[in-house]
């Protein structure tokens, strides 16, 4: 009995001594100087050191707010809206898991703000195809990520071949280094994700108008099927028909066991003339190849060059959940954020765009070729990225390209959607029959 009291004891001594511990943790959580503060999640891991040192400056440029960064990923967001406790200011790569607060109208409305109306007005498109909050503003777009083919300018240059503008003007040109020997295309199918955000994006985005056919993808729901007006299986079979070419004709043998990071590796090497990559794969081919020359264009997919347009996507969006309990400081970093010399600044680093009317455009020649489309608008979002989680959209187009027949493929996609639609819970922002 005594031992049995002297453990009781010791686990009470350890309960108290926790909470004493605990108490005098979140007492240290208090800022010392009395600012008030901002809780700033930021989801893009590749520039944590870029966004802690913005922080850093802010912070120190004025003694009234104080910014506390939090990488810690969108799954702890998510649940932190279900416990009550939202951050104060999201900067969140924008998709459907992040759009869902929209849906929910769980964001403040910035439409009231200086930098929503900084933001061009073409780009709201690109928000509206994941939800709205129906009348408000509540997402500011903060970094727009441009993709296309990517291309060894030496290889071009060796061998007097011009960036194609149209289809037969691609096909002429990789009939020309296949006669030379030269890959045209370094395919990496061993990683589906280069297929969908590559090969299948690029081939629709450059044929099919992708807002339209989502948006009326929305309005058929759950009745896209074969009897549809719309539907993959319609819409989609000529441009991956064209990928299937690209494919079979102009990649390596070997395409179908290399990853990226084999892409990467080989096309440093001067193994394949173009890549269909976006510019997250430039700092990866500098590692071999610090000095090669390499430009980007949008692939085309049809003989009239004004259907050029290059794949984007919201790499970064801003948001201020309605939980916030600070949102005049909230509001205040916003502010800051959107300032030019950030703004811009944070664009360059990243091979991004800047979605501001006054945005100064990257200088770096990587990308020099794609400034011209997005700068007139000539843009698209990527299929791929547009449809449900439960659709595995890279796993089918994969298997596209090891040989899977297109028709088939495309059908089973149209019966995925109508299935989504079904099964999708209906939101205050839901269009009839929205598959989201």
């Amino acid at each position: 009995m005594v031992s049995g009291k002297r453990t009781r004891t010791a686990r009470v001594l350890a309960v108290i001594t926790a909470l004493t511990i605990a108490g005098t943790a979140l007492a240290g959580c208090a800022p010392a100087d009395g600012r008030e503060t901002v809780r700033f999640t930021f989801s893009k891991r590749e520039a944590i050191d870029f966004m802690t040192k913005v922080v850093n400056d802010y912070n120190a440029s004025q003694s009234k707010v104080r910014v506390e960064i939090d990488t810690s990923g969108v799954d702890v967001v998510s649940a932190s809206f279900v416990r009550g406790n939202p951050p104060d200011l999201m900067l969140a790569n924008y998709n459907f898991e992040v759009a869902r607060f929209v849906q929910r109208c769980a964001l403040t409305d910035l439409s009231d703000t200086e930098e929503a109306g900084r933001i061009r007005k073409d780009l709201q498109p690109l928000l509206d195809q994941y939800g709205i909050c129906p009348g408000k503003t509540t997402v500011l777009p903060y970094s727009v990520m441009a993709a296309s083919v990517i291309y060894n300018k030496e290889i071009f240059a060796k061998y007097g071949i011009e960036v194609p503008k149209t289809w037969d003007e691609l096909i002429a040109a990789s009939d020309t280094l296949k006669a030379a020997g030269v890959t045209p295309f370094y395919g990496t199918f061993k990683d589906n994700w280069t297929i969908g955000q590559g090969w299948y994006d690029y081939a629709v985005g450059g044929e099919v108008p992708v807002v339209d056919f989502f948006k009326k993808m929305n309005e058929e729901g759950t009745n896209v099927g074969p009897n549809s007006q719309t539907s993959f299986s319609k819409d989609f079979a000529k441009p991956v028909d064209q990928m299937t070419q690209l494919i079979k004709n102009y990649t390596q043998p070997n395409a179908g066991s290399q990853a990226y990071v084999d892409g990467n590796l080989a096309f440093a090497k001067g193994q394949g003339a173009m890549y269909l990559q976006g510019p997250w794969a430039f700092g990866e081919i500098a590692k071999t190849s610090p000095d090669l020359q390499l430009g980007t264009f949008p692939l085309p997919m049809t003989n009239d060059p004004k259907d050029l347009k290059v794949r984007v996507n919201m790499d970064l969006a801003a948001m201020i959940p309605t939980g916030s309990k600070h949102q005049k400081a909230a509001r205040d970093f916003l502010a800051y954020l959107y300032q030019p010399s950030v703004i811009d600044a944070y664009n360059a680093a990243q091979l991004g765009f800047a979605p501001t009317t006054d945005a100064t455009m990257p200088n770096d020649p990587r990308i020099a070729g794609m400034i011209p489309y997005y700068d007139q608008g000539a843009v698209y979002q990527g299929a791929s990225v547009l449809v449900p989680k439960t659709i595995p959209v890279f796993n089918y187009v994969q298997a596209i390209a090891l040989g899977g027949d297109v028709k088939d493929t495309l059908s089973t996609m149209d019966a995925d959607w109508a299935r989504a639609a079904f099964l999708a819970p209906k939101l205050p922002s839901d269009t009839k029959g929205t598959a989201k």
